[in-house]
């Protein structure tokens, strides 16, 4: 991350959100809000970007088109908005069902641009939602909202905060957080960027302040991922750029140990879907060239 600026990653998440909400049929998942948090300008600057990016990505595909919209079109089938839009549907997808079964606190780690308070805003009635990120992320966040003169709600709670240096379970008691209430977290697009003594600090954490039968949702990378001659060369790429933009990838996990890593921490693992699982729950019979991305799994843990 660049000092004093929001995140890279979260930007470009948010941008392919708003682009699949504009041009995905049928959706996947439809952040029809996202769009909101770009002025022309950042439009302007993301599709002429990425347009050209695409031939950093898939440079013989790019080679043959001259369009640029199809080339932004390329970029979002080539990179990471299949992994954006599967894992934030999956979330929602149990958080509605965790909701009718008690669950009151939504806990959202490595928020970035995320829409949720107020694109449903509805259930903020039953639901009191928590957004931790970085300070520079947040700040961007806070200022777009402001700018765009939406009232935040009373039941969203903002906290800054840098997993790297902050405690996680301090920040969220101050912030309101009922230990005693039943809770679900989302950490998406995170992990891969974190230390692994970090993430399992970060459970920790969360398993001081959650009771029974809460749930932790997270994506990561395979450790192939980190492994050069089995990487997928569309994930090798991705990693590169990442890198180049500062946000280096550097932590991936044993899909077949997972549970025995993560018991210790406090939590059991309850699902924990692989690339071929992914593609069959969200991308299969698409013909808009979107499929699930390789070495990418989503893991369910319930407290």
């Amino acid at each position: 991350m660049q000092p004093n600026q929001p995140s890279a990653s979260a930007l470009i998440s948010a941008f392919g959100r708003a682009y699949h909400s504009a041009h995905g049929d049928p959706k996947i998942f439809d952040d029809y809000l996202a769009d909101k948090f770009f002025t022309t300008a950042q439009r302007t600057f993301f599709t002429e970007n990425l347009s050209r990016a695409y031939a950093f990505f898939e440079p013989q595909a790019a080679a043959e088109i001259t369009d640029p919209a199809q080339a932004l079109a390329g970029f979002m089938r080539a990179q990471s908005l299949s992994i954006t839009l599967s894992r934030a549907r999956y979330v929602e997808t149990i958080l509605d069902a965790a909701i009718q079964n008690g669950v009151k606190q939504f806990l959202i780690l490595g928020a970035g641009l995320d829409t949720f308070a107020f694109r449903r805003a509805d259930l903020l009635e039953r639901l009191d939602v928590y957004e931790v990120d970085h300070p520079n992320t947040q700040n961007y966040k806070r200022q777009r909202i402001t700018e765009l003169g939406w009232e935040v709600p009373a039941r969203l709670h903002l906290i800054p905060l840098d997993l790297n240096q902050d405690d996680l379970s301090t920040a969220l008691l101050g912030a309101g957080w009922n230990v005693g209430e039943r809770a679900l977290i989302s950490w998406l697009g995170v992990t891969y960027y974190l230390a692994r003594e970090v993430i399992h600090s970060t459970v920790r954490a969360l398993a001081q302040v959650v009771p029974a039968n809460s749930i932790l949702i997270f994506d990561y990378l395979d450790a192939d991922a980190f492994i050069p001659e089995r990487t997928a060369p569309r994930v090798a790429r991705m990693q590169l750029a990442t890198q180049m933009a500062d946000e280096p990838m550097v932590t991936g996990f044993d899909p077949q140990k997972l549970a025995v890593e993560f018991a210790p921490l406090g939590f059991e693992l309850a699902e924990n879907l692989g690339p071929a699982d992914i593609q069959q729950r969200y991308f299969q019979n698409r013909s808009d060239g979107y499929y699930a991305f390789e070495h990418i799994h989503l893991a369910k843990l319930v407290r």
